[in-house]
Parts: structure tokens; sequence; C-alpha cells
């Protein structure tokens, strides 16, 4: 009886197992071929428009509260030998992530930009 079961299942499997690799072929070729739209595909392709503009909501910001060295220079209010460039690097590899994160949980770009700012604390 073991048999019978094991030889039923391994021919369901051969054919269902050879469908499933045509289909994932074809699906393949499809995306080769840029012709593919899948679910995503629609987020996907807005997702790096919506991170460089909610990067860009933040831009005045973040030179504002993490200057590069030149800028902390030429302001009065900043300690000028100072590198600021290990805080800034931090700030926005902090705020990439929470951006991202925020944009692929489906986000605005509004809220997407308040996730970053709140992640580095501006």
């Amino acid at each position: 009886m073991l048999v019978i079961r094991w030889l039923i299942s391994k021919t369901i499997q051969l054919f269902l197992g050879s469908a499933h690799a045509r289909r994932s072929d074809k699906t393949a070729k499809r995306k080769e071929n840029g012709t593919f739209e899948g679910a995503s595909a629609s987020k996907d392709r807005k997702f790096e428009e919506n991170y460089a503009a909610a990067a860009r909501l933040l831009r005045t910001r973040i030179d504002k509260e993490f200057p590069d060295a030149y800028y902390a220079r030429l302001s009065s209010g900043r300690n000028s030998s100072y590198d600021y460039g290990q805080d800034r690097a931090l700030a926005i590899d902090t705020m990439s992530i929470a951006i991202a994160m925020a944009l692929r949980n489906g986000a605005t770009v509004q809220q997407a930009a308040q996730a970053g700012a709140a992640s580095i604390g501006i």
C-alpha cells in the first residue's frame, strides 16, 4: 500500500512539477524581455522616484542639522575643527533605511519623509 501511495505521489509531482517549471520558464523569459507585469511591478517602478522625492524633502533639514565639513566651517554656530562627516553619514544611512522601509510598507512620500526625519531626530 505504501508503494502505491509513493508511486501516485511521484506521478502527480512529475506532472505538476513540469507544469510549474514551464510556467516559471515562461515568466522568466517575459521578465527578461521586460513584458512581465506582476502584482508589485508598478510599486517597484515608482519606488526609486518616491525615495528620491522623500530624500529631497529632507535635504535642507539634513544640511542644517548635519552639515558637511565645508558648510560647518562657514557657519558661525558650528565647531570648525570638528569633522561632521561621520555624523552626517550615519544620519543619512539611518534616514535612508527608514524611508525605504516606510515606502515598502505602503507609505506616501510625505509619510516616508516624516519617518526618515523621526529616525534621525530632526
